[in-house]
Order: structure tokens, then C-alpha cells, then sequence
């Protein structure tokens, strides 16, 4: 016994036949009232038999020469049968038809005419042993001969057409199965080119690149392909593209709200959207490349509450976007997400790092400057004024005697300056005893240091839901606007307070009732890094470290109120941010 992968349809031909040669011996028995076991038995058995085939036949198992014992078997079960029936007397003296029939299936032309030589010799003997009608056996011989010879020819034809279609089954399977090859290979290379960069510009072009390539392994249909693909990705809050096919000049730079049609719908849902008449979509209806497109494909590059763009294919006909298509594309998309996404990070790391650089930067400046306004003209004084004293002790001992306390009341100053600016540097006490003690403690030598008056208002519940790097953040933040107000602001008194807003985010204000200044003014320099527009430089960036919105109110003669909106948990972040790209 051996097993096939694929059935013979010469098999199931010959099974077929069986059964209507069954048929027709069972009717002829009946017709001539001879339906009995002890003459139809034989029929018995051919059913077993052909039962035992169509068995074989559905598991594609064949014996051993099966099929010189299929025709073998055929030939005695219906000799016997023509034997039992009365011979050339009897009701069904055609059954030496059965195994003509499966010779010419099996073995062609010679086959038949084999089968048809064997029974006739039956036949023969038959009509001359049994029948004694010699004429009748040779005439019924002679027309078996005939029919094995035309069976013969239309079996031959016949299997010249199996094998034929034979032939294609397994030349269209075989092209399957090296068309999935060429795509899983395709696919393949889309996953190794895009997780083996970082930049976002090859990641979306090998994206489209891999996906005309899965879509049409073979490069020649691929070069006449009207097939227009482009990703787009959130900029600004608008749609851009970033890389596309078969897209004009004017076509790569329309942007797009996403408020309507198949964006829309792609991005609320965060499902793939297949459309028909593409061109006529509210919003892609302006790229000109679409508008001979009948049909599309719109993949959401999403992942979570991130939202990245989307990936889009048109085509001209209606019924290119096929499932087998459709999953191909499906599976470039989630790779292409995931490529996006580690380029998002790995862009987010860089900036991060330049935006470290520049702080640090910034502080090393703040620094220089708070010694160069404080302590160092401190020093210089003393230094100055020590010089004087030393001289007027040769002339005047009560005077150099009040100069010198005024000179020990400004050492001293200027110790608790330096001392202040150490603390800022790095307030140990926010690390052993939380945010809460460490805004009091820098109120507190607020006081001591420059007599100024800051109160603080901290709900401890969500200054322990902040992670203590965060806690860091903040209380910079705080020390920052603080600061500000205290030289620029010539305020009685400073506010801090930091309180839940609402679930998962955070309030903290710093308010202060002096002078004020006109942020347009100030926000103009911060565009040109002007020297008066730092300290809301730091605000700003020192906020987005935290994920927060920096959010700062004032006017001339009315104060100022930094505030700064601060998300404790991701579902907050996406709420407070839109949930849309940067």
C-alpha cells in the first residue's frame, strides 16, 4: 500500500462505472425476474469490492499493481456473473461490458481490447458448451472486440485529458505554493530591513517597498502595477505625507484633519477600513493620484493610545483588495507599527538626550550667573571693604569697628546664599523625606536667605503618586517659577500649591501677587533664547519631562500664575494630550 498526496481521478472514473454497471446488471435482473440470491450473489460481491475501491480511493492509497488487479478482479467477478445469469440465455449477457470499461481507463486502447479478447473466448465457449448457439456467441463476441476497440480509443482520450488537467492541478499548485514562498520571503525582508534601522525615513519606505514586492512577487507585474501606496503620519496635529508611490509633486504635500471619511473611521476604530471609489472620499477625494483609483485599503498605524498614521493603498480595480491581499497588508502594517514605533523611541532618546545636554547647559549658565550676581560680588565687596577697614584702624579704631560687623553681616549673608544654592543643587532632603518636606525646606531658606515669604500647600496623597524622579522635576519646576517671582516679580508673598485636579492628573500652581510682565513680549524671546526668556525655557522643558502642560497666565501690575497640568497615570497622559501624535 502506498499513499498519495494528491487523488486519481482514473480511479474514481473507474469506481464511477462500477456503480452504473451495478445498476444496470440490477435492473436487468429484475426486468427478467431473476433477482435471486443463488444467480445475483456475484453483484454481491462486486459491491464489496467496488466498496473497498471508493475506500482506497478517498485516502489516496493504491496497492501494489493496482491496476492490473483491479481489471483482474473485474474480469472474473463478471465472468462468474455472466456464468450464474444463464450465460447468452440470461437477462444481462452484456456484463462482459464492466471490465472493458475499466481496461480502457487503466490501460488505454490495449487494455480494452485485452478485456474484450479474454470474456469473448467466455463467450464463445459458452454459447457453444451451455447455449449451443454458436452464431449468436461469435456475434456478441465479435461486438465485445468492437466496443473494447472504440472504449479503447475514447479511454485513451480520455486520460490524455486527466493527465493533462493532472498536469495544470499541479503546475498552478506548485505556482501557489512558490507565489507564498516569494511573499513569505517578501515579508520576511520587510521584517529584517525595518528592524534593522532606526530612521524613520527608510522605515517607511522599505514599508512600501515590502509591500508592492508581497503583493507582486513577480518584478514584472510589479513594474506595470498601478498599485498607490503612502504613509502618513501625525504632524502638527495634521496628517502628512511621509513617503509614497505613484503620488504627484502637488499630492506630497496636501495634509490632511483626519475629522472625515476613511481616516476618520480608521483611526476611531483602530481597524483596517477596505472602501470602494476611493476618489470620491471627502478628504482623500483632493490627492490626484487617488482619483482613478476604484477601491483601497486604509491600515491604522496604532499601538495602544499611541496613534502614529495611517497606511494607505488604492487601486484601480474594484476587486484588487482581496482577503489574501488584505492579510498580507495586514501583517506589513503591524510590523510597520512596530518598526514606527521603535524609531518613535529611539527619535524620543535622541531628543531627550539633546534636551539633557541643553539643560545641564542651562544650569551650568544659571549657576555662573547666580554666583556672578550673588556671592561673587559678595566676596568682591568684603574684599573692598576690608581694604577700607584696614586703613581706618590706623586713624579711627570705633569706626573700623563698625565695619567690621557690617562686613561679618555680609559674610554671613553670603554664606546662607551659597548655602541656598548648594540646597538647589541638590536638596537631600528630597530624597530621604519626599517632595512635601523639600518645597517647605526651600520656603523656608527663601525666608531666611532673601526675607521672601512663600507659602506652601501640598496634598501629601498625590505627592507620593509621583515617582521620585518626578518628584525631582517638580520641585526644580518649583524652585524655578519661584525664583523668577522672587527677582523679577518684587512680590509680598509666593504661593505653592499642588493639589488633584481631577482623576489622574495633578494641579500645581505657583502664584505670586507682584508686577507681572506681558507674556507675548517675553514669548518672543523665547522663541530668539534671549537671556530674560529662560527661566521659561527651563518651565518648559523641565514640564514636558514630567509629560505635563505648562500653562502661564499675566499682565503688567496684575502677578503671575505658572501652572502646570501633571498626568499620574498613562490613560491620563493620552486624556490630557488628545491622544494624537506629537
Amino acid at each position: 500500500m502506498r499513499k498519495f498526496e494528491t487523488p486519481y481521478m482514473a480511479d474514481w472514473f473507474a469506481i464511477s462505472l462500477r456503480w452504473i454497471m451495478l445498476v444496470g446488471l440490477v435492473v436487468s435482473l429484475g426486468l427478467g425476474q431473476k433477482l435471486t440470491v443463488a444467480i445475483s450473489w456475484p453483484l454481491g460481491v462486486m459491491v464489496i469490492w467496488n466498496l473497498v475501491m471508493t475506500s482506497f480511493a478517498s485516502l489516496n492509497v493504491r496497492m501494489s499493481e493496482h491496476r492490473r488487479i483491479s481489471v483482474l478482479i473485474d474480469l472474473i467477478i463478471s465472468g462468474v456473473f455472466f456464468w450464474e445469469q444463464g450465460g447468452l440465455d440470461g437477462p444481462a449477457f452484456w456484463a462482459g461490458l464492466l471490465p472493458i470499461l475499466t481496461s480502457s481507463i487503466y490501460f488505454e486502447l490495449s487494455g480494452a481490447l485485452v478485456a474484450a479478447f479474454l470474456f469473448s473466448i467466455l463467450v464463445v465457449y459458452t454459447g457453444f458448451q451451455v447455449n449451443e448457439n454458436l452464431s449468436l456467441a461469435l456475434i456478441v463476441a465479435l461486438s465485445l472486440l468492437l466496443l473494447g476497440l472504440i472504449f479503447g480509443f475514447l479511454g485513451k482520450r480520455m486520460i490524455i485529458r486527466i493527465r493533462q488537467n493532472r498536469s495544470m492541478f499541479l503546475d498552478s499548485e506548485e505556482k501557489k505554493r512558490a507565489l507564498q514562498t516569494e511573499r513569505m520571503r517578501a515579508i520576511y525582508e520587510l521584517t529584517s530591513a525595518i528592524s534593522s534601522t532606526l530612521s524613520y525615513k527608510r522605515v517607511l519606505e522599505s514599508a512600501l517597498d515590502m509591500s508592492a514586492t508581497a503583493l507582486h512577487p513577480d518584478p514584472e507585474q510589479l513594474m506595470v502595477d498601478p498599485l498607490v501606496s503612502m504613509v502618513m503620519l501625525f504632524s502638527g496635529g495634521k496628517l502628512r505625507v511621509g513617503s509614497a508611490r505613484r503620488l504627484t509633486s502637488a499630492d506630497m504635500r496636501v495634509t490632511f484633519d483626519a475629522v472625515e471619511g476613511v481616516l476618520k473611521k480608521a483611526l476611531d476604530e483602530g481597524e483596517p477600513v477596505s472602501l470602494k471609489d476611493i476618489g470620491y472620499d471627502p478628504e482623500l477625494g483632493r490627492v490626484i493620484a487617488l482619483r482613478t483609483c476604484t477601491s483601497g485599503y486604509c491600515f491604522p498605524l496604532r499601538s495602544g493610545f499611541n496613534v502614529y498614521g495611517v497606511l494607505l493603498f488604492a487601486h484601480p480595480n474594484p476587486d484588487y483588495f482581496n482577503p489574501e491581499r488584505c492579510n498580507l497588508l495586514d501583517i506589513i502594517g503591524r510590523q510597520s507599527v512596530i518598526a514606527i514605533q521603535n524609531a518613535r523611541l529611539y527619535q524620543d532618546l535622541v531628543e531627550e538626550k539633546e534636551r539633557m545636554v541643553e539643560v545641564h547647559e542651562e544650569a551650568r549658565k544659571k549657576l555662573a550667573r547666580d554666583l556672578h550676581d550673588g556671592p561673587t560680588q559678595s566676596v568682591a565687596a568684603i574684599a573692598m571693604r576690608l581694604n577700607i577697614t584696614r586703613r581706618m584702624m590706623a586713624k579711627d579704631i570705633k569706626t573700623a569697628g563698625d565695619e567690621l560687623t557690617k562686613l561679618e553681616e555680609l559674610a554671613h549673608r553670603t554664606t546662607k546664599e551659597i548655602r541656598h544654592m548648594l540646597f538647589t543643587l541638590r536638596p537631600l532632603i528630597l530624597e530621604s523625606q519626599g517632595l512635601t518636606a523639600a518645597v517647605q525646606a526651600m520656603a523656608d531658606k527663601m525666608k531666611e536667605t532673601y526675607s521672601q515669604k512663600v507659602v506652601v500647600s501640598i496634598e501629601e496623597r498625590v505627592a507620593t503618586q509621583l515617582e521620585m524622579g518626578k518628584q525631582g522635576v517638580v520641585f526644580y519646576i518649583i524652585e524655578e517659577a519661584v525664583n523668577n517671582a522672587r527677582k523679577h516679580a518684587a512680590a509680598e508673598t509666593i504661593s505653592v500649591r499642588l493639589r488633584q485636579m481631577e482623576a489622574g492628573i495633578a494641579l500645581l500652581e505657583i502664584l505670586d501677587n507682584g508686577v507681572g510682565f506681558d507674556i507675548k513680549s517675553v514669548t518672543q524671546a523665547y522663541d530668539k533664547r534671549a537671556h530674560s526668556s529662560l527661566g521659561m525655557v527651563n518651565l518648559r522643558e523641565r514640564a514636558e519631562l514630567v509629560n505635563g502642560l505648562l500653562q502661564i497666565d499675566s499682565a503688567p501690575g496684575q502677578g503671575t500664575k505658572v501652572r502646570v497640568y501633571i498626568p499620574l497615570t498613562e490613560d491620563a497622559a493620552d486624556r490630557l494630550h488628545h491622544g494624537r501624535g506629537k
